[in-house]
């Protein structure tokens, strides 16, 4: 009697991967880094459509190696994968593929999630509860920090989902996302939401010139590191010093307008 041909795990199963997948960097290590993680989250899906364990420990080889990549694609990234080993299973997709793959397109991703969500939502996020926070909005903060918390769990969802039923094909809707010109956009807005929060922490109607001045600076730093690299740990350090630095001036040399 002949195999029946393998199927995509059922809703239960993929419900629990999709859990796992919250979990990728739960067990980190300087060797595989999330490569743990990242097989615990597959093995529901993969003892499902591999019921031979010769087979499964195959399987579960491919995702031994090397592999890291930004938490937030860990959905994306799962849902792919089962739908790939779906199809290798079945014959109908080369195993080679998927481990080129594996070391390739991971990693891109990687760099596009510490570019866009680490360096610009995440700091988007901080940086409007903490104005809404300083200004007096408690509840408006708590709302907007739940909305945003609730979407961010809507959005692997939809990853997840999306790399389940497209395969390959979801690579080429993150392509037209064009996430990392959003990632600069959001960082440009982040600056002026900066200068906001600068505006309601200091006493700008008491110290206004060194207001002004410091929201020039923060927007020239942006500039810098925008434009030419520069780095920021470098930046924070002539901040840091100018700081120290104005008082003693001011003593030295008082300033006629009240700097």
């Amino acid at each position: 009697m002949p195999t029946p041909a393998p199927s995509m795990p059922d809703a239960k199963t993929l419900l629990l991967c999709f859990l796992r997948s919250y979990l990728v960097g739960a067990a980190f290590n300087t060797r595989g880094h999330q490569n743990i993680g990242i097989v615990f989250a597959m093995e529901p899906g993969l003892a499902a459509i591999y019921p031979d364990p010769r087979a499964r420990r195959e399987a579960r080889k491919r995702y031994l190696r090397h592999f890291n990549t930004h938490p937030f694609w860990a959905p994306l990234l799962v849902g792919t994968f089962l739908s790939l080993e779906a199809r290798i299973a079945r014959g109908t997709f080369p195993a080679e593929v998927l481990r080129s793959l594996k070391d390739t397109t991971v990693y891109t991703l990687s760099a596009i999630g510490d570019s866009v969500f680490g360096g610009s939502m995440l700091v988007f996020w901080s940086l409007t509860t903490c104005a809404l926070v300083v200004s007096g909005n408690n509840g408006a903060a708590f709302l907007w920090s739940l909305m945003l918390f609730v979407s961010l769990q809507v959005f692997k969802l939809f990853t997840f989902a999306a790399g389940l039923r497209e395969g390959l094909k979801v690579l080429q809707r993150l392509k037209q996302w064009d996430l990392i010109n959003w990632g600069e956009k959001l960082k440009l807005c982040n600056a002026v939401v900066l200068a906001g929060l600068l505006w309601l922490i200091w006493p700008h109607h008491q110290h206004a010139t060194r207001w002004t001045l410091s929201a020039l600076l923060l927007m020239l730093a942006s500039w810098l590191i925008g434009r030419f690299h520069v780095s920021r740990i470098f930046l924070a350090a002539c901040a840091t010093a100018a700081a120290f630095a104005l008082p003693w001036a001011d003593d030295w040399m008082p300033m006629p307008w009240g700097f």
